[in-house]
């Protein structure tokens, strides 16, 4: 290996262990006891009581429910409204149509921070502060997703669309039948960073969010781990991995096809 070649790959490990040193000690104090929490002794005791002290002290299981309902909402809303907007723009014609996908793009450039404030102002009109529906509805409609879906439908043959207008089929069983097929990989990718991002989002449900039963699991992590309730390492970092785990265990179990599916999705 050349000298080059070599700091190439020692810079890559080092940067690798930077990344993933926050889990490796999440890992080593959940599983060990407080007094043994920033020790590292390799002969420190083992124990899960941390997981059953976090568990205990905070409702964990509601705030995973509260979460998978609120990333399966948002994936099946933005999958239905990306795929018509982006059938839209890939294959219609029509007045304004580069200026209306111009202002579509000019969202992938406002932080969703700076709306907070009027987010929250139309919630507050809807009804629907402190609820799972208000967590989502301003990410329902997603500029990321629609420019994604339009780039690969356009990849689309259009020869594929005029055999099955052919066979009879309507414009929503074109997009059925030849599109969203075709796009599969495209789809995959797009869900992995939704449901990931999602997920992982802590300002606006904090904001929007009063109660137990609409609480996501960022925000009940934070709220768990808050100074002025007094911080145990060992069990914050149980109650941690208990949040990043099933985000963990997918990417574990579908690595490959979640690779693969960027790398079609970069392709297109």
């Amino acid at each position: 290996m050349s000298p080059r070649g070599a700091l190439e790959t020692g810079a890559t490990w080092l940067l690798a262990l930077l990344w993933i040193s926050p889990l490796l000690y999440a890992l080593w104090a959940a599983f060990h006891p407080a007094a043994f929490a920033v020790t590292f002794d390799p002969f420190a005791p083992l124990t899960l009581e941390n997981f059953g002290e976090a568990l205990a002290r905070a409702p964990f299981p509601r705030y995973m429910l509260n979460t998978f309902i609120l990333v399966t909402m948002l994936l099946a809303a933005q999958f239905v409204l990306c795929t018509l907007a982006a059938y839209a723009f890939a294959r219609y014609r029509f007045k304004g149509a580069d200026i209306a996908f111009a202002l579509v793009l000019v969202q992938l450039m406002i932080a969703p921070e700076i709306l907070i404030v009027e987010n929250y102002a139309t919630l507050a009109h809807l009804g629907l502060v402190d609820t799972i529906l208000g967590i989502g509805l301003p990410y329902m409609a997603s500029a990321f997703g629609i420019f994604l879906l339009r780039q690969a439908f356009k990849s689309t043959p259009k020869e594929l669309e005029e055999a099955a207008r052919l066979e009879g089929c309507s414009t929503l069983g074109v997009l059925w039948r030849v599109y969203v097929p075709l796009a599969r990989p495209t789809y995959l990718a797009y869900g992995l960073v939704s449901v990931s991002h999602h997920w992982n989002t802590f300002l606006w449900p904090l904001v929007v969010t009063n109660s137990v039963e609409t609480r996501p699991l960022t925000v009940g992590l934070g709220v768990f781990g808050a100074p002025e309730s007094g911080v145990d390492w060992s069990v914050v970092s149980a109650a941690t991995l208990l949040s990043v785990a099933p985000l963990m265990l997918a990417f574990l179990l579908f690595q490959r096809q979640f690779v693969q599916s960027f790398m079609r999705a970069g392709i297109r």
